[in-house]
Protein backbone atom coordinates (compact mmCIF):
# COMPACT_ATOMS: atom_id res chain seq x y z
CA UNK A 1 0.00 0.00 0.00
CA UNK A 2 2.61 2.49 1.13
CA UNK A 3 5.01 1.38 -1.58
CA UNK A 4 2.34 2.00 -4.19
CA UNK A 5 1.73 5.53 -2.88
CA UNK A 6 5.45 6.20 -2.92
CA UNK A 7 5.70 5.02 -6.52
CA UNK A 8 2.72 7.16 -7.58
CA UNK A 9 4.15 10.17 -5.76
CA UNK A 10 7.51 9.73 -7.40
CA UNK A 11 5.91 9.53 -10.85
CA UNK A 12 3.85 12.66 -10.17
CA UNK A 13 6.98 14.56 -9.07
CA UNK A 14 8.84 13.50 -12.22
CA UNK A 15 5.91 14.64 -14.37
CA UNK A 16 5.84 18.06 -12.69
CA UNK A 17 9.59 18.49 -13.18
CA UNK A 18 9.34 17.58 -16.85
CA UNK A 19 6.48 20.03 -17.44
CA UNK A 20 8.40 22.95 -15.88
CA UNK A 21 11.63 22.03 -17.62
CA UNK A 22 10.04 21.93 -21.07
CA UNK A 23 7.79 24.94 -20.54
CA UNK A 24 8.54 28.49 -21.66
CA UNK A 25 11.18 30.40 -19.74
CA UNK A 26 9.94 33.13 -17.40
CA UNK A 27 9.58 36.52 -19.07
CA UNK A 28 12.76 38.57 -18.75
CA UNK A 29 12.62 42.35 -18.59
CA UNK A 30 14.37 43.92 -21.57
CA UNK A 31 17.71 45.54 -20.78
CA UNK A 32 18.44 49.13 -21.76
CA UNK A 33 17.80 49.72 -25.42
CA UNK A 34 14.48 47.93 -25.49
CA UNK A 35 13.38 45.10 -27.73
CA UNK A 36 14.70 44.96 -31.26
CA UNK A 37 11.91 46.08 -33.61
CA UNK A 38 10.68 43.54 -36.16
CA UNK A 39 12.09 44.08 -39.62
CA UNK A 40 11.24 42.80 -43.05
CA UNK A 41 14.77 43.55 -44.23
CA UNK A 42 17.79 41.42 -43.36
CA UNK A 43 20.66 43.01 -41.51
CA UNK A 44 23.33 44.07 -43.98
CA UNK A 45 26.87 42.81 -43.51
CA UNK A 46 28.64 44.97 -40.94
CA UNK A 47 32.34 44.94 -40.04
CA UNK A 48 32.51 44.75 -36.25
CA UNK A 49 34.57 46.94 -33.95
CA UNK A 50 36.74 43.93 -33.20
CA UNK A 51 37.40 43.47 -36.91
CA UNK A 52 38.42 47.10 -37.53
CA UNK A 53 40.41 47.04 -34.29
CA UNK A 54 38.60 49.71 -32.31
CA UNK A 55 40.68 50.90 -29.38
CA UNK A 56 38.43 49.84 -26.52
CA UNK A 57 40.86 51.37 -24.02
CA UNK A 58 39.76 54.80 -25.30
CA UNK A 59 36.11 54.20 -24.44
CA UNK A 60 35.30 56.24 -21.34
CA UNK A 61 31.79 54.98 -20.63
CA UNK A 62 29.59 52.08 -21.66
CA UNK A 63 26.82 52.50 -24.23
CA UNK A 64 23.52 54.24 -23.59
CA UNK A 65 20.38 53.40 -25.50
CA UNK A 66 17.54 55.35 -27.04
CA UNK A 67 14.34 54.60 -28.94
CA UNK A 68 14.14 53.01 -32.37
CA UNK A 69 15.33 55.36 -35.10
CA UNK A 70 12.80 57.94 -36.20
CA UNK A 71 15.42 59.62 -38.36
CA UNK A 72 18.81 59.11 -40.01
CA UNK A 73 21.50 61.80 -40.14
CA UNK A 74 24.04 61.49 -42.94
CA UNK A 75 27.58 62.75 -42.35
CA UNK A 76 30.98 62.68 -44.03
CA UNK A 77 34.25 62.20 -42.18
CA UNK A 78 36.37 64.75 -44.08
CA UNK A 79 38.99 62.25 -45.23
CA UNK A 80 40.52 62.46 -48.73
CA UNK A 81 38.57 60.35 -51.21
CA UNK A 82 41.51 58.54 -52.81
CA UNK A 83 42.08 56.06 -49.97
CA UNK A 84 42.39 52.36 -50.61
CA UNK A 85 39.46 50.54 -49.00
CA UNK A 86 41.91 48.32 -47.14
CA UNK A 87 42.91 51.51 -45.29
CA UNK A 88 39.38 52.18 -44.04
CA UNK A 89 39.87 50.50 -40.62
CA UNK A 90 42.90 52.71 -39.97
CA UNK A 91 40.89 55.80 -40.96
CA UNK A 92 38.10 54.81 -38.58
CA UNK A 93 40.61 54.28 -35.78
CA UNK A 94 41.80 57.86 -36.34
CA UNK A 95 38.21 59.14 -36.22
CA UNK A 96 37.64 57.31 -32.95
CA UNK A 97 40.81 58.81 -31.47
CA UNK A 98 39.80 62.33 -32.57
CA UNK A 99 36.30 62.02 -31.15
CA UNK A 100 37.58 60.86 -27.77
CA UNK A 101 40.87 62.70 -27.34
CA UNK A 102 40.04 65.97 -29.15
CA UNK A 103 36.28 66.27 -28.82
CA UNK A 104 36.07 64.69 -25.36
CA UNK A 105 33.38 62.15 -26.23
CA UNK A 106 33.07 58.71 -24.67
CA UNK A 107 33.65 56.86 -27.96
CA UNK A 108 33.40 57.37 -31.70
CA UNK A 109 30.29 59.45 -32.32
CA UNK A 110 28.83 57.84 -35.45
CA UNK A 111 26.70 54.72 -35.16
CA UNK A 112 27.96 53.44 -38.52
CA UNK A 113 30.49 54.34 -41.20
CA UNK A 114 30.52 53.39 -44.88
CA UNK A 115 33.60 53.34 -47.13
CA UNK A 116 33.91 54.06 -50.86
CA UNK A 117 33.68 50.33 -51.67
CA UNK A 118 30.33 50.02 -49.90
CA UNK A 119 31.59 48.26 -46.77
CA UNK A 120 29.61 49.08 -43.62
CA UNK A 121 31.41 49.41 -40.29
CA UNK A 122 30.06 49.37 -36.76
CA UNK A 123 30.75 52.70 -35.11
CA UNK A 124 29.76 53.47 -31.54
CA UNK A 125 29.75 50.40 -29.30
CA UNK A 126 26.56 48.82 -28.01
CA UNK A 127 25.31 46.42 -30.68
CA UNK A 128 24.53 47.01 -34.34
CA UNK A 129 20.98 45.69 -33.97
CA UNK A 130 20.18 47.89 -31.01
CA UNK A 131 19.30 51.57 -30.67
CA UNK A 132 22.61 52.96 -29.45
CA UNK A 133 22.64 56.62 -28.42
CA UNK A 134 25.24 58.26 -30.62
CA UNK A 135 27.20 61.52 -30.42
CA UNK A 136 26.91 62.49 -34.06
CA UNK A 137 24.32 65.27 -34.29
CA UNK A 138 24.42 67.85 -31.52
CA UNK A 139 20.93 68.26 -30.10
CA UNK A 140 19.39 65.36 -31.99
CA UNK A 141 21.03 62.10 -30.97
CA UNK A 142 17.88 60.77 -29.29
CA UNK A 143 15.85 58.36 -31.44
CA UNK A 144 18.17 58.83 -34.41
CA UNK A 145 21.06 57.03 -36.08
CA UNK A 146 24.18 58.67 -37.48
CA UNK A 147 25.84 57.25 -40.61
CA UNK A 148 29.13 58.71 -41.84
CA UNK A 149 30.42 58.35 -45.39
CA UNK A 150 34.20 58.06 -45.24
CA UNK A 151 35.48 60.85 -47.45
CA UNK A 152 34.83 64.47 -48.39
CA UNK A 153 31.92 65.28 -50.68
CA UNK A 154 32.07 68.95 -51.44
CA UNK A 155 31.67 70.52 -54.88
CA UNK A 156 33.50 68.72 -57.67
CA UNK A 157 33.54 65.31 -56.00
CA UNK A 158 31.54 62.16 -56.62
CA UNK A 159 29.82 59.71 -54.29
CA UNK A 160 30.81 56.19 -55.39
CA UNK A 161 27.89 53.96 -56.34
CA UNK A 162 28.84 51.19 -53.85
CA UNK A 163 28.85 53.77 -51.05
CA UNK A 164 25.43 55.07 -52.06
CA UNK A 165 24.07 51.53 -52.29
CA UNK A 166 25.32 50.78 -48.78
CA UNK A 167 23.77 53.98 -47.40
CA UNK A 168 20.44 52.93 -48.87
CA UNK A 169 20.63 49.42 -47.44
CA UNK A 170 21.71 50.57 -44.00
CA UNK A 171 19.17 53.40 -43.66
CA UNK A 172 16.35 51.14 -44.83
CA UNK A 173 17.28 48.56 -42.21
CA UNK A 174 17.84 50.90 -39.24
CA UNK A 175 14.75 53.08 -39.53
CA UNK A 176 11.96 51.95 -37.23
CA UNK A 177 8.96 50.14 -38.74
CA UNK A 178 6.22 52.54 -39.77
CA UNK A 179 8.57 55.43 -40.53
CA UNK A 180 8.19 56.88 -44.02
CA UNK A 181 11.60 57.87 -45.45
CA UNK A 182 9.89 60.36 -47.77
CA UNK A 183 8.36 62.52 -45.08
CA UNK A 184 9.38 64.58 -42.06
CA UNK A 185 9.67 64.00 -38.33
CA UNK A 186 9.39 66.27 -35.30
CA UNK A 187 12.39 66.07 -32.98
CA UNK A 188 13.06 68.09 -29.83
CA UNK A 189 16.44 69.80 -29.63
CA UNK A 190 18.45 68.95 -26.52
CA UNK A 191 21.24 71.47 -27.13
CA UNK A 192 21.13 75.17 -27.95
CA UNK A 193 24.38 74.83 -29.90
CA UNK A 194 22.38 73.16 -32.67
CA UNK A 195 20.36 75.19 -35.18
CA UNK A 196 17.49 75.05 -32.71
CA UNK A 197 17.13 76.27 -29.14
CA UNK A 198 17.09 73.64 -26.42
CA UNK A 199 13.54 72.36 -26.07
CA UNK A 200 12.51 73.65 -29.50
CA UNK A 201 10.63 71.25 -31.77
CA UNK A 202 12.33 70.92 -35.14
CA UNK A 203 10.68 69.42 -38.19
CA UNK A 204 13.34 67.63 -40.19
CA UNK A 205 13.48 65.13 -43.02
CA UNK A 206 13.43 61.53 -41.84
CA UNK A 207 16.69 61.25 -43.78
CA UNK A 208 18.58 64.48 -43.14
CA UNK A 209 22.07 65.80 -43.58
CA UNK A 210 24.11 66.93 -40.59
CA UNK A 211 23.79 70.53 -41.80
CA UNK A 212 20.03 70.41 -41.32
CA UNK A 213 20.46 70.39 -37.54
CA UNK A 214 23.88 72.00 -37.03
CA UNK A 215 25.85 74.85 -38.56
CA UNK A 216 28.20 72.85 -40.79
CA UNK A 217 28.85 71.98 -44.44
CA UNK A 218 28.59 68.27 -43.60
CA UNK A 219 27.93 65.97 -45.45
CA UNK A 220 29.20 68.08 -48.34
CA UNK A 221 27.20 69.68 -51.15
CA UNK A 222 27.37 66.66 -53.45
CA UNK A 223 26.24 64.05 -50.93
CA UNK A 224 23.65 66.44 -49.52
CA UNK A 225 22.29 66.92 -53.04
CA UNK A 226 21.81 63.15 -53.32
CA UNK A 227 19.62 62.89 -50.21
CA UNK A 228 16.34 63.13 -52.20
CA UNK A 229 17.51 60.13 -54.25
CA UNK A 230 18.54 58.36 -51.07
CA UNK A 231 15.09 58.88 -49.56
CA UNK A 232 13.36 57.55 -52.67
CA UNK A 233 15.56 54.46 -52.82
CA UNK A 234 15.17 53.72 -49.12
CA UNK A 235 11.38 54.00 -49.45
CA UNK A 236 11.31 51.62 -52.42
CA UNK A 237 13.51 49.10 -50.63
CA UNK A 238 11.37 49.17 -47.50
CA UNK A 239 8.18 48.86 -49.52
CA UNK A 240 9.53 45.79 -51.30
CA UNK A 241 10.40 43.99 -48.05
CA UNK A 242 8.03 41.39 -46.52
CA UNK A 243 5.93 42.97 -43.81
CA UNK A 244 6.87 46.54 -44.71
CA UNK A 245 4.62 47.28 -47.67
CA UNK A 246 1.54 47.42 -45.46
CA UNK A 247 2.93 49.79 -42.87
CA UNK A 248 5.82 51.77 -44.29
CA UNK A 249 3.61 54.74 -45.21
CA UNK A 250 1.69 55.19 -41.97
CA UNK A 251 3.37 58.55 -41.38
CA UNK A 252 2.98 58.39 -37.60
CA UNK A 253 5.44 61.17 -36.77
CA UNK A 254 3.82 64.31 -38.13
Amino acid sequence: MWSRRIVLGTLLLLLVLLVFQDGPAPHQRETAGGPRPPRGLPQPAVVSRQEWHADESLVREGPHYTGAAKAVFVHHTGNPNDYDCAEAPELIQAVQADHVEKDGWDDIGYNFLVDRCGTIYEGRAGGVGRSVLGAHTKGFNTDTVGIAAIGTFGEGTEVPKPMMDALVELAAWKLAPGVDPLTTVELVSTNAESRFDEGQVARLHVISGHRDSYETRCPGDVLYGLLPELRERVARLRDSAPGHAANSRLRPYF
